[in-house]
């Protein structure tokens, strides 16, 4: 597995674990919606990275 899927993986990680602050800290909700939609988008990435052939 490239070096890159791990992190993108990891990337996508971070940005879930803000998303989550940002709701604890009442942020309006498009901003911490906008951030976990943008963690399963990089997550999702390194998946698809990460198989075999031409994703």
């Amino acid at each position: 597995m490239p070096w890159w899927t791990t992190l993108m993986i990891a990337f996508g990680g971070l940005l879930l674990g803000g998303a989550w602050s940002l709701r604890q800290q009442k942020a309006p909700t498009w901003l911490w919606v906008a951030v976990a939609i943008c963690a399963v988008m990089a997550v999702i990435a390194g998946i698809l990275l990460a198989l075999p052939g031409d994703a």
